[in-house]
């Protein structure tokens, strides 16, 4: 589905939870805004490209930026995008699961890259422990490792 998409996206551009990038309101969308995190409670500062911004405001709805498809009052449901990447997955006969958690390792792996600095990627994901923010920005390797094992290219 193009919204569960865009959902996607933001969270790879962004780095949010699937729960956070779910839970933006119509109406506090900016090029440039405040994320209260659900999981943790720490506020995050995001931006948006001109771009994704347009994007999202033209599939916004009255109250969510992604409504759920019953009530407009509430938003899509995690469980509803989820079906979708794994529908993807299984389309592109990809060997491994994809969750919506996969998106916020992927932006961390992708930072890392870009930076090279650990410290930018804990910061920007908002971690505590720097052992996590290792798993997540790894977790690249980790994952060519085990299709070795399993004999199966990434």
């Amino acid at each position: 589905m193009p919204a569960n998409a865009l959902v996607c996206e933001v969270c790879l551009t962004t780095g949010l939870r699937i729960d956070d990038v779910l839970d933006l309101r119509t109406k506090e969308l900016a090029k440039s805004f405040t994320v209260t995190e659900q999981k943790t409670r720490k506020k995050k500062r995001v931006t948006l490209s001109a771009d994704l911004l347009k994007r999202l405001q033209a599939q916004a709805g009255k109250y969510y930026v992604f409504e759920h498809r019953d009530d407009a009052r509430k938003h899509r449901t995690r469980q509803a995008v989820y079906l979708d990447l794994k529908r993807a997955g299984k389309c592109f006969r990809l060997p491994l699961t994809l969750s919506p958690h996969s998106l916020r390792k992927a932006y961390a792996v992708e930072l890392l890259k870009k930076t090279g600095d650990l410290e930018k990627v804990k910061k920007a994901l908002n971690h505590d422990n720097e052992v996590v923010t290792m798993i997540y920005a790894f977790s690249d390797i980790y994952t060519a490792e085990r299709l070795k094992k399993k004999g199966k290219k990434r």
